[in-house]
Formats: structure tokens, C-alpha cells, sequence
């Protein structure tokens, strides 16, 4: 999903939000010969994601950077591990810095929490997964940082699958007459083998009209863990089931011993926080040589 084609693109859109007419400061207050070394430190413990990204954000703006990582993606660190060396023209390191950091910040602070809800429900089947509450623009990378942590993806979009909630199911019925399982049943006609379809309820009453439209996943959503559990037991294995709402590190493990087979949650990317991880100067000289014949980039 995050593809070459993919980073350059919001990389090279992020740089150019950043310095639309290059980096005044660093122009002005640093030699066109300066050189530096720096250390992409961790500040506090976590899970990496988005050396790709971070290198990208550095190689896009001067070719001449070197990023030397030194932890991969889906690696766990401690507080004051070096994740990557960068070594290259002051003015370009300086300049490409802080789109660097915000996105590997931000990809590795969801790869963290991501890791947290798997580690609680480990010793079930359940999966964790993500969910289509992302950063417009950022799916792909969030994404990614999802799995570094060990989770996985639910749809990418809304071409991908059919997921009738409830607001489609009332619309869906009013207008064609027909019962849930009927309607349910008419679209399932006109899809391709290939194609699944997942249908929300919201009470234990609904879930026999579904399943009897052979759905391919039933969401509970809002179910107690109780409520869950009966869920699972009426459906049988004749669908996967999929809980949603009320989804948090201190409920997770409980909702995953219900026997649930996805776990949805919103938060892992839209309530995240991005990891505290510096960029530190550590060795500033001359550029070997003199100065390069490639200049920084203005994207």
C-alpha cells in the first residue's frame, strides 16, 4: 500500500508547504560549505515506522543527504537509541528536518499504540485493525504504521468492499419496499464473487435477518461484552463477526476473549500521539571538497 510512487508524492507536497521558496534561515545563517551529521534520537520508548518516509523527506529535498537507519520498520526501541544517522549539506539536513520528524513522529506514534492493543489480545485470535478515520492524505502512511505495530488494515477505501451501516440499511429498505434479508440478498446478487460485504447492527435482533443473507462479516457495534459473546454464539462461524465502539486499551482484551474475530479502532489514527523523536547535530564541519555541484532542492 505505501508504495515509492506514493511517498514521493506527499513527501514532495509536504516539503513544498515547508519551504515554498527554500529555507530563509538556513540560507542566511548557515555556510553553503557547512556539513552535518545527525542522529534521529528516540526521546521516549516505542515502535518504528516510516524509515522510507524519513528518508524521503531528506533525499527529496538534496540528493547528496546519506540516511543510514539503523532500526527497521515494526522494531521495537528504548528512550535514547539512534533509529537513523543522516549525514549531508547543513542547509539541506536543516531544511528537510521538521517534514522528516512530523512524519516519522506521527507514523511511529501509531505504530506504538497499534502494538499496545495487539500485545492485549495476543492470546486470542482476534485481529486488531484500523479503520477509515485517517489524516486526509495520510491513509497510506498511517496505514503502514498500523502494521508496523502489528495490526492490520481494514478496508482502503470505500471502492473496496460494501459496508452497509445503518443509515444505509434504512435508506436501502424505505426505498425499495423489500425486507433486510431481501435487500440484503438483491445486492448481494449484483456483486462479484470477489467483492465482500460486511453489514453493521446495533442490536441482537438484527443479526438473524443479516446472517440469512449470507453476509460475508457482521459488525456488532456498541455491544456490550456480554452482548458480544451472544453475538458470536448466534452467528456461529457462518460469518466473520467484527466489533466496533467503545474500543479502548483498557476494554480491548475483554472484547477480544468474546471471541470476536476483528477488533476496529478509530483511535489508533485519529486520537494518536506522535513519539517524541529529535533530530540531533552531532559532528558539524566543511563539506569534503567544497561545495556540491547539487544545490538544495526547492520542491
Amino acid at each position: 500500500m505505501l508504495t515509492p510512487q506514493t511517498i514521493e508524492t506527499v513527501v514532495r507536497a509536504a516539503l513544498i508547504e515547508d519551504a515554498p521558496w527554500g529555507d530563509i534561515t538556513s540560507q542566511l545563517l548557515i555556510p553553503e560549505t557547512a556539513y552535518a551529521t545527525a542522529r534521529l534520537a528516540a526521546r521516549e520508548a516505542g515502535t518504528f515506522s516510516g524509515g522510507a518516509v524519513f528518508t524521503a523527506a531528506m533525499t527529496l529535498t538534496d540528493p547528496s543527504i546519506v540516511v543510514d537507519l539503523a532500526v527497521a520498520d515494526g522494531d521495537a526501541f528504548d528512550a535514547g537509541d539512534t533509529l537513523a544517522v543522516v549525514s549531508g549539506p547543513a542547509r539541506s539536513v536543516l531544511q528537510a528536518e521538521r517534514v522528516a520528524l512530523n512524519l516519522v513522529q506521527r507514523m511511529s506514534g501509531i505504530a506504538t499504540l497499534t502494538a499496545l492493543y495487539v500485545r492485549e489480545a495476543a492470546h486470542t485470535s482476534a485481529r486488531i485493525v484500523d479503520t477509515r478515520k485517517t489524516t486526509p492524505g495520510l491513509r497510506a502512511f498511517e496505514r503502514h504504521a498500523v502494521r508496523s505495530g502489528g495490526g492490520h488494515n481494514h478496508r482502503f477505501s470505500l471502492s473496496d468492499a460494501v459496508m452497509a451501516k445503518d443509515n444505509h440499511l434504512a435508506v436501502l429498505t424505505a426505498q425499495s419496499g423489500l425486507s433486510v434479508t431481501d435487500a440484503l440478498l438483491a445486492v448481494r446478487a449484483q456483486l462479484s464473487h470477489t467483492t465482500h460485504l460486511e453489514v453493521e447492527v446495533d442490536r441482537i435482533d438484527q443479526i438473524g435477518p443479516v446472517l440469512a443473507a449470507g453476509v460475508d462479516t457482521i459488525m456488532l457495534d456498541n455491544f456490550t461484552v456480554d452482548q458480544l459473546r451472544e453475538g458470536v454464539a448466534i452467528i456461529g462461524g457462518r460469518a466473520l463477526v467484527e466489533a466496533s465502539g467503545n474500543v479502548n486499551l483498557a476494554t480491548v482484551r475483554e472484547i477480544a476473549e468474546t471471541g470476536v474475530d476483528v477488533i476496529s479502532v478509530g483511535a489508533l489514527t485519529h486520537s494518536v500521539r506522535s513519539l517524541d523523536l529529535g533530530l540531533d547535530v552531532v559532528v558539524a564541519g566543511s563539506i569534503p571538497g567544497g561545495v556540491p555541484d547539487t544545490e538544495p532542492a526547492t520542491p
